[in-house]
């Protein structure tokens, strides 16, 4: 794994990587969540009770879980590739285009970062909520927001880590 040695290291990096690391487990724990609240439902939906409103945590929990995981692919390098592009490149040919590949995540860490949070201003000014349960949509923007501002420091971390990569030949 590309970015496994960089939860032991000491220093900026390594505290980076930890949070990572430990925000993709609460998004997993989450997603554990949602499939309990989907179980609930169902087994209730047996004896006539339903759980109220299982779509919109599904809805809810299962977009935050995802954003939640998004940095620890970026610092791991297991975002979506394609190696057949690159498959008879040269090591320093791949560097560039990995160090590449960083500063255009941490490009649309930014931008996702700078829309998200208009989108979620809008949804608060608009009081937009769920329908059965009446939560607010804005309150999910908060730990997506959280999710794409650890994407920012992964992608600059890896950033950091390519340029190092090169640097050495």
């Amino acid at each position: 794994m590309p970015g496994s040695s960089q939860h032991s290291s000491p220093g900026f990096t390594g505290a980076a990587s930890r949070l990572i690391t430990a925000w993709a487990l609460l998004g997993g724990i989450l997603l554990l969540a949602v499939v309990a609240v989907n179980m609930i439902s169902i087994v209730g939906s047996v004896f006539g009770k339903p759980f109220p409103g299982d779509f919109e945590l599904t809805e809810m929990g299962v977009a935050v879980a995802v954003f939640a995981f998004l940095p620890y692919c970026q610092l791991v390098g297991a975002n979506v590739s394609a190696d057949i592009f690159t498959s008879g490149a040269s090591r320093r040919t791949i560097a560039v285009f990995t160090m590449f590949a960083s500063l255009v995540a941490l490009g649309f860490a930014g931008l996702l970062i700078w829309r998200m949070y208009f989108g979620m201003l809008n949804q608060k000014d608009y009081d937009y909520t769920t329908t059965i349960l009446q939560i607010p949509h804005w309150m999910a923007f908060v730990p997506i927001l959280v999710s794409l501002a650890l994407l920012a420091l992964a992608a600059f971390v890896t950033l950091l880590r390519d340029v190092s990569v090169l640097s050495k030949g």
